[in-house]
């Protein structure tokens, strides 16, 4: 059934007009051609019944029977479409058991019963539309063999079944396709809205990671030369020089990401390794912070997976920028052991106590964030003694 047939369209339950791209009065546009066919069959019935039947009513008496019947049958048509169509297809195929005048409007009441309700309700009014032809067939004797009326009868019933649930059936799965399209639709979209979120967070990180750092080892230098300007003139030119190569760095940094964000590439710098530990340490003991290092040599091929070991030199960066930047002056020890199955990173100063703050830094949320999502553990201990960052990242 498709949405051409004159009958397919729902009875008025109230939900009609709220279906999204349906207007309010289609179901009576639809029905309307509906209702001129069977009025037109029900006109010609009339015409057609001359015939009186025997023993009971005679030619005229009939022919007003039948006038009676087709416009109760026609004022019932319109309700087919109304909050109690099952009600006006009982009453219909009580006409139709008086006169076949009415068959063409029963016959549509049952198609709209088996079109737009359950298969249970739709098998009683089915069955009564049967018992009711075979009532007219006992009294007004049809053309055909009452055997074979009551076969047709009940074959063209059980049509009308079939077709008005297969037409609900098909509508069904339509509807449920377009649940799923919509759906899919508003998944792709959250997924297209999470992906770029994710994307955006890692480009944050890594501009707070590797800008961050280098900027911290700026403002060191600058600190450094502010507070001694009657250094000796080659420390004030090696001081400079730091300043210009790491704003070259930074700068480059800076340009990588912004062709990132630009081109829409997924390729940032070549991701860190351990051994690039040892930069950070000798960039950090450049602008006078006081670092020892422990950091035993990894045989190649046998060093933590590259995501591992990324986290591990975040987590250094990371410990030496807020050295910089809380305890200017402190002695630092950094600790990177990297055993089979795990890394363990150890950033500790001496520094004076810090207070805990009320609106903490995008650092350690990040790192924490990165580490647990790898599996590890994160602690950040502050004591009288100084700062301890401990990290623990597990890897196979």
């Amino acid at each position: 059934m498709t949405a051409a047939d004159p009958l397919d369209c729902p009875p008025d339950d109230g939900t009609t007009s709220a279906r999204p791209g349906r207007h309010p009065w289609s179901s009576w546009h639809v029905a309307a051609p509906a209702m001129m066919v069977l009025t037109a069959l029900m006109v010609w019935a009339v015409l057609s019944q001359r015939a009186a039947v025997p023993g009971v009513l005679g030619a005229h008496q009939l022919l007003v029977l039948d006038s009676a019947v087709a416009l109760a049958a026609l004022a019932l048509v319109p309700l087919l479409w109304s909050r109690r169509p099952v009600a006006v297809v009982l009453m219909l195929t009580v006409l139709a058991a008086i006169s076949p005048v009415a068959t063409p409007a029963a016959t549509a009441g049952t198609l709209q019963i088996a079109r737009w309700f359950p298969l249970r309700t739709a098998v009683l009014v089915t069955s009564a539309g049967v018992c009711a032809h075979a009532v007219q067939a006992l009294w007004r004797p049809p053309a055909l063999p009452l055997g074979w009326w009551l076969l047709c009868d009940v074959a063209v019933h059980a049509a009308l079944l079939g077709w008005g649930a297969f037409g609900q059936a098909r509508a069904q799965v339509l509807r449920d396709l377009r649940e799923r399209a919509r759906r899919a639709e508003t998944e792709r979209g959250r997924a297209l809205t999470e992906a770029r979120a994710a994307e955006r967070n890692r480009i944050a990180a890594e501009m707070h990671d590797a800008l961050g750092h280098r900027l911290s080892l700026l403002a060191a230098t600058a600190g450094a030369v502010e507070f001694r300007p009657d250094a000796p003139p080659e420390q004030l030119a090696a001081a400079a020089g730091r300043v210009r190569s790491g704003a070259a760095e930074a700068l480059e940094d800076l340009r990588q990401l912004v062709r990132l964000l630009r081109d829409g590439s997924d390729r940032l710098a070549p991701p860190p390794v351990l051994t690039d530990v040892r930069g950070l340490v000798d960039a950090a003991r450049s602008v006078g912070t006081t670092v020892t290092l422990d950091l035993p040599d990894v045989p190649t091929g046998e060093g933590p997976p590259p995501a591992v070991a990324t986290a591990a030199y975040r987590v250094v960066q990371e410990g030496l920028t807020n050295v910089r930047r809380h305890a200017p002056g402190a002695t630092v020890r950094v600790t990177v052991a990297a055993r089979a199955g795990e890394v363990r990173i150890t950033v500790a100063d001496d520094g004076p106590p810090r207070p805990e703050s009320r609106a903490p830094g995008t650092g350690l949320v990040g790192l924490r964030e990165r580490v647990e999502l790898l599996g590890g553990t994160l602690d950040a201990d502050r004591s009288t003694a100084g700062f301890t960052l401990d990290v623990r990242i597990p890897w196979r």
